[in-house]
């Protein structure tokens, strides 16, 4: 069974060959040149640029990447998944699923599953390493669809912004908003909903902000005993080793992973960025 994704996942580099993973790679256009995300360009590239005063811009796989690995997946009379980054914050799913209609007329027994994770950077990874075990044990093409889309939908994104500019150039946040936030260090605490971004509280100063996220953590999160907590930032990775011994001391969890954000979401929230991902209490392995 081929399991697809894309960089939406923020998964590194080395995983995807490691774990018999296909990378569809959404793309980042900075000064002038245009780049497949973890390729043909590394994160710390983009990251360094944003600090030299560069605006990066993304945009989604391409189609012709899809109708080529999914053309070869008919021929090949193989099945298939492909677990995509959010559809409210890409239109990378969209474009899979023309595809894969478009394929469907030519080879009608394409055995192709397509899931919205509604999730990102590494709530989407811990999506797709739950999918890599479940294949490696055997599971079915329809147990994958089935436990992958519960896993998605129950898990949970707490992350908080170095500086709120960067999130007010795409728009989530109100220029007025960025700039009295920079002026107070104002740092917001934002979750994904349904696969969208959602500012949810404003914390005064990170430690602070990280503090309420590890409060927001217990109440959502309950016993983590059995649960992988992943963590991803943008370039500060002393500041995610610090999360990770407070959430290893207050939670115990079961694995505490953490992964760089890549350069697609990394160039819309900018340096220092850290989130924390986590399966909720509703959800039951």
């Amino acid at each position: 069974m081929k399991i697809f994704t894309d960089s939406g996942c923020d998964l590194p580099k080395s995983y995807y060959e490691e774990n018999d993973v296909v990378l569809l790679p959404l793309r980042v256009h900075l000064n002038d040149s245009e780049y497949d995300d973890v390729i043909a360009i590394d994160c710390k590239e983009i990251y360094d640029a944003i600090r030299q005063g560069a605006h990066p811009k993304t945009s989604q796989v391409s189609p012709e990447l899809f109708l080529k690995h999914f053309e070869e997946l008919a021929q090949n009379d193989e099945e298939g998944i492909y677990i995509a980054f959010s559809s409210e914050l890409s239109g990378t799913y969209g474009t899979a699923m023309m595809i894969r209609n478009q394929v469907l007329e030519q080879y009608p027994s394409l055995k192709l599953t397509i899931i919205d994770s509604k999730c990102a950077s590494f709530g989407h990874g811990l999506v797709i390493e739950e999918a890599v075990q479940l294949r490696n044990t055997g599971a079915s093409l329809q147990e994958l669809e089935t436990k992958l889309t519960a896993l998605a939908s129950q898990m949970e994104h707490l992350f908080t912004v170095e500086d709120l500019d960067y999130l007010a150039k795409g728009g989530r946040v109100s220029k007025t908003s960025a700039f009295l936030g920079g002026l107070l260090s104002i740092k917001p605490i934002l979750n994904v909903e349904d696969g969208k971004l959602v500012p949810i509280e404003k914390s005064r100063g990170r430690k602070k902000a990280i503090a309420r996220m590890l409060e927001l953590m217990q109440e959502r999160g309950g016993n983590f005993s059995d649960k992988i907590v992943g963590i991803s930032h943008s370039d500060d990775p002393v500041f995610a080793n610090e999360v990770k011994a407070a959430i290893q001391d207050r939670f115990a969890p079961k694995a505490v992973q953490i992964t760089m954000i890549g350069s697609v979401i990394g160039s819309h929230v900018g340096p220092g960025t850290i989130a924390i991902f986590f399966t909720n209490k509703s959800y039951q392995a």
